[in-house]
């Protein structure tokens, strides 16, 4: 890895082009990197606190908003109610968040975390922390600075 980097860093972008980079390969091996990455941390998640990376993303929305309607977790989670009721009815069984009825609209249920969903959720982000930094953490600071240049040039390049 430090010797792609190494290579990367002191090539022109002719000569990177030249040694075969297609970009749509890259991309390809980006995409299966990110998600072996995703993965692990999910895994890893899992096994130090009892709690995946998709169930911790909606304890985090609790925590930073507070009491939410369900409607209103999907849309902060960026997707469909639908797809977030499982997750949620999960949660609940766990006793990680608790749903009451809205007293103007039967059909609307508040969520909001418990205590022990508060909990749950430090024991995840630690446990996510952990291995992102022994992950990325194998980088020396200009190998990260020139990931990250990287990673933004990626997500404004559609906008160019």
């Amino acid at each position: 890895m430090n010797m792609l980097w190494e290579t990367t860093r002191t090539m022109s972008q002719h000569e990177v082009m030249s040694a075969e980079a297609i970009p749509e390969q890259v991309g390809l091996s980006f995409l299966a990197l990110a998600h072996d990455v995703r993965e692990r941390l999910d895994r890893h998640m899992v096994a130090a606190a009892g709690i995946s990376l998709a169930r911790t993303k909606v304890l985090q929305v609790l925590a930073a908003h507070g009491t939410l309607h369900q409607a209103e977790l999907a849309d902060a989670l960026g997707q469909a109610p639908r797809s977030v009721t499982q997750i949620v009815e999960g949660l609940e069984r766990g006793g990680l968040i608790a749903r009451t009825g809205d007293p103007d609209d039967r059909r609307r249920k508040t969520v909001f975390l418990t205590e022990k969903g508060r909990t749950a959720l430090t024991a995840a982000e630690r446990a996510g922390t952990q291995l992102l930094r022994r992950l990325f953490g194998s980088l020396d600071r200009r190998q990260l600075a020139a990931l990250e240049a990287l990673l933004a040039r990626i997500e404004t390049a559609d906008a160019d």
